[in-house]
């Protein structure tokens, strides 16, 4: 479920729940948290990326393309 299946008054609805929940003196301090873990979820996710990227090709998986698939049972 993404916030694009949201309407407006859904959003609001939502908007004041968290607003009952935290209070208006810690909502500052809620968005900021969201926000300093998803900037490191993103840069554990760029990371990881990174270093697949790096890693070389294995050559159990690379198959000439005239290469018949080898059969499992016969």
């Amino acid at each position: 479920m993404g916030l694009g299946n949201l309407s407006g008054s859904e959003i609001l609805i939502l908007m004041l729940i968290v607003l009952l929940v935290f209070g208006a003196n810690r909502l500052p301090e809620a968005g900021k948290a969201v926000g300093k873990g998803l900037r490191e979820f993103k840069r554990a996710l760029s990371d990881a990326e990174n270093s697949i990227q790096q890693l070389p090709p294995s050559r159990e998986t690379e198959q000439p393309r005239d290469a018949k698939p080898k059969r499992l049972v016969e």
